[in-house]
């Protein structure tokens, strides 16, 4: 597959890019446009902010911290003959919610599908979230295709029965930043009592680069802390057949 990833100057798209160029398929190719760091308010031309050619790609990964970005993803698609766009929103300044929308539309009308997963690590397959209850369904074999490796933390874990400690932890699929990489190579020989609270400890250490600005739509919350709780209950659903349950009886007062 072909990949066509798309950057702003910053450290979020480049952990991103380096995490995919270091544990994607063999069969994919990657290449990159860094895209510029401000444009008009209205791009009435898009063609004046684009390079005269792009090489052909099968999927865009748009990594860019500027909603204006999404204007030019049509051409862009059209240009390298994409069937599928991914947009970021770790940040909902880079995409916001109108403006999800009406991209999905624009690059409807050329057939080309659009996944806006919000917050990027709850992409899977076949849906993504855009807000914490609802989730959007997509048909797109290249996305599908990416979210197999990159998209919604799957980890595979295996606990010792006796000793209770996490035994052996596989990455079935990663976030596209690598943190669920990171907190699964973290929690090997740990206690299952204690597991979840240091994968939260690590997942927000790696650092989760998502945006710590509370949102309506996620009960208040942040997307740093949607993500964490994704990559969390992953873990809990496994761990929990292991889990000990403790009561605590009051004991008398001294007098």
């Amino acid at each position: 597959m072909r990949i066509l990833v798309i950057l702003t100057k910053g450290e979020y798209g480049q952990r991103h890019l380096a995490n995919i160029q270091q544990h994607k398929p063999e069969s994919w190719e990657i290449q990159t446009w860094q895209a510029a760091e401000h444009y008009p308010l209205i791009i009435d031309y898009p063609e004046d902010h684009l390079p005269e050619a792009f090489a052909p790609a099968d999927l865009i990964l748009s990594f860019a911290e500027n909603k204006s970005v999404a204007e030019l993803l049509p051409d862009i698609a059209q240009m390298t003959g994409a069937k599928g766009v991914i947009v970021a929103v770790d940040d909902e300044n880079w995409l916001p919610r109108g403006l999800a929308r009406q991209l999905k539309g624009w690059l409807e009308r050329i057939n080309v599908a659009c996944a806006t997963p919000k917050p990027l690590c709850s992409l899977t397959p076949m849906d993504f979230k855009i807000t914490r209850k609802e989730r959007q369904t997509y048909d797109c074999s290249q996305i599908s295709e990416f979210a197999r490796y990159f998209g919604q933390p799957r980890l595979e874990i295996e606990v010792d029965p006796d000793t209770r400690k996490i035994q052996s932890v596989r990455v079935d699929v990663d976030a596209v930043c690598g943190c669920a990489r990171h907190v699964a190579s973290g929690i090997i020989g740990l206690s299952v009592d204690d597991v979840e609270e240091k994968a939260g400890l690590l997942h927000h250490h790696y650092p989760c680069l998502a945006s710590m600005v509370k949102l309506n739509d996620y009960n208040h919350d942040t997307l740093m802390h949607e993500s964490a709780h994704i990559l969390v209950d992953n873990i809990r659903e496994q761990i929990k057949p292991f889990q000990q349950t403790r009561y605590f009886r009051p004991g008398k007062l001294s007098e």
